[in-house]
């Protein structure tokens, strides 16, 4: 019964999963008209799964279905992280230099990417917390992506602008 049903839905994501990359993929590069700039973006999703994989681990729960329904929806939280961060970078490509650009966006970007970020923990904790019918759906998707929020963020806010100037001086954004 129930394990029949894990089962299913296990093979069931792992059809979504690759789909949904190739989805964003495409996306990306339909935005940024660059290959390496969607590479960028998509360089966050490791570190946002590590980040709930690692959260989960600690927490003492194990993947399950609703951890992997968590972390699909880090999938869009790190992609949207990204795509805000370097989608400035690019704005600003006209009238500002490499440096310029790369240090203003990041400053101009911290607030909103924090605010996003610590609103969506702050609002998922009391799933972490939950007790009672449901709690065991709850709390490890609520793991998964605060543990994904705090890696992505991280991220995003140092190593996503790092990885645009260096695209940048060699040419390839």
């Amino acid at each position: 019964g129930e394990f029949e049903n894990q089962q299913r839905a296990t093979r069931s994501l792992l059809m979504v999963i690759p789909a949904a990359l190739l989805l964003i993929v495409i996306i990306l590069f339909a935005t940024f008209q660059s290959l390496a700039l969607a590479a960028l973006v998509l360089g966050n999703i490791p570190f946002a799964l590590m980040g709930g994989v690692i959260a989960l681990f600690i927490s003492g729960e194990y993947l399950s279905v609703p951890a992997s329904v968590g972390l699909i929806a880090l999938l869009g939280i790190a992609v949207l992280n990204g795509v805000v961060m370097v989608s400035y970078f690019e704005q600003t490509r006209g009238r500002l230099n490499l440096n310029e650009r790369v240090l203003e966006g990041a400053a101009t970007r911290l607030r909103p990417v924090l605010m996003t970020a610590t609103t969506a923990m702050f609002g998922l904790m009391p799933l972490v917390f939950a007790i009672g019918p449901g709690a065991e759906i709850q709390k490890p998707l609520a793991i998964v992506v605060i543990g994904g929020l705090v890696t992505s963020t991280l991220t995003t806010l140092y190593l996503l602008p790092l990885g645009y100037r260096w695209l940048e001086e060699r040419g390839h954004a």
